[in-house]
Formats: C-alpha cells, sequence, structure tokens
C-alpha cells in the first residue's frame, strides 16, 4: 500500500502570506556585499537620490534637498467636509440657473413653470452625473460625504436618474416658495445665480436632513426591537 505524502501546511493563513522582512534585508545585504544594518541606513527619502535626476526642483529655497513625504495632506484635504460639499452643490445649482433658467428666459421665452420643469430636471441630471461622482472621488472614508446626498447608493442604476430628476423639481418648487416669501416680505429681488444656489442648497440639505431623520428613527426601532427579542 503506497504511503500518504505528508501535507505540511502552515499554521495560519497569516504566517502564509506573511513577508520575512528580515530575509529581504539580508539578501538585499548579501547581493551588495553589506551587513542588514547598512542597508537598512541606505535608504533615502530625497527626491533627486531616488530619481537619479539632478533637478533644480528638487531643492527648497534654502539649498536644502526635498524629500517625499507620503503623509502629508494636501489643500482639499484640510478644507471640512461639509464646507466642500455644501460649496460643490451651490457652486452647480449657480451653475445650472446661470445655463438654464436664464437662457431659457432669454432665447425663448419661456414661461416659468416650463423653466423651472427643465431647470429641476437639469440639476437632477448634473447631481446625478458630475456632483456625486465628484463626493465619491473626493471621500477619503467610505460613506464619508453620504450626509450631503439624497440617494446615496454604493451602486450605479438607471432609476436613479429619474429619482434625482424628480426630486431636483420639487428642489426647484421649494426655490420658488422662498422667492415668493421675499416677495411677501416687500424684498424684491431677481431669479440670479447666486441667490438661487443659496436657495437651492437650503432647501435640499432641510429635505436630507428629514430623510436622515427618518432613516435613523427607523434603524433605532429596528434595533430596539431585535434587542428585545
Amino acid at each position: 500500500m503506497a504511503k500518504k505524502k505528508k501535507i505540511i501546511k502552515e499554521t495560519t493563513i497569516e504566517n502564509y502570506y506573511d513577508l520575512k522582512v528580515d530575509k529581504v534585508n539580508e539578501l538585499v545585504a548579501a547581493l551588495k556585499d553589506e551587513t542588514p544594518e547598512d542597508a537598512a541606513n541606505d535608504l533615502t527619502m530625497y527626491i533627486s537620490d531616488c530619481t537619479g535626476v539632478d533637478d533644480p526642483k528638487n531643492y527648497t529655497r534654502t539649498g536644502r534637498k526635498k524629500q517625499f513625504d507620503p503623509y502629508k495632506t494636501d489643500f482639499l484635504g484640510k478644507i471640512p467636509v461639509w464646507l466642500k460639499a455644501i460649496f460643490i452643490k451651490w457652486w452647480f445649482a449657480g451653475l445650472v440657473c446661470y445655463f438654464v433658467m436664464w437662457g431659457l428666459q432669454s432665447l425663448m421665452n419661456a414661461p416659468t413653470d416650463d423653466a423651472m420643469l427643465l431647470t429641476g430636471i437639469v440639476l437632477g441630471l448634473v447631481v446625478e452625473l458630475l456632483v456625486n461622482p465628484i463626493f465619491r472621488y473626493m471621500e477619503r472614508d467610505k460613506g464619508e460625504y453620504d450626509p450631503y446626498i439624497m440617494f446615496p447608493f454604493p451602486f450605479k442604476a438607471y432609476w436613479t436618474f429619474f429619482t434625482n430628476a424628480l426630486y431636483y423639481v420639487l428642489i426647484v418648487v421649494g426655490v420658488n416658495f422662498c422667492y415668493y416669501g421675499l416677495g411677501e416680505l416687500n424684498v424684491v429681488y431677481g431669479v440670479e445665480p447666486l441667490l438661487f444656489g443659496t436657495f437651492c442648497v437650503i432647501v435640499d440639505m432641510i429635505f436630507i436632513g428629514i430623510k436622515d431623520l427618518i432613516v435613523h428613527l427607523v434603524k433605532k426601532h429596528k434595533k430596539e426591537k431585535a434587542e428585545n427579542v
């Protein structure tokens, strides 16, 4: 009867994929004919040493060599998430107002209701195709910008185009009521991108806040129900 070959198994999956750093250092040292301590000391973070190009851009104004800093935070990373989200939403809303609402009224003499309807649809598509992808691109933690998105679904689906279009038609209607409120206060102020974008952000965040509150209450109720079972 043939003997079964003994299969050598690793104790854990972690040990199987564990990188033997000390062995790598010994190999590099052997190839360079030096000790592992010397090989570790040869590591450099200077740009000119890594690229091999002695470029003036690799030096500071004081003449020191520039170093790579993998943990350096860029300028946008220092800006709070809420401020970036509000600014992006405000800017795109004003942009749609400038090109769509103003453009329709000046070129086509479109009625106010038709202009509002088309503005809301275009704004919804812009949010779906530009604003939300920008949020996903800028996020450092998963779901970081979800509190500023009405439909923060992690997947792409065709129905989100229709929901965003209908939702932002509702937002534009809310903005129209804001302008009516100014009229009731005897404040005459025409529709223009800056105030339109401001009203859009305010109304949008109110609806998103209501949605988030409902989701929070539903999750809290489900959690309490599960704990009581």
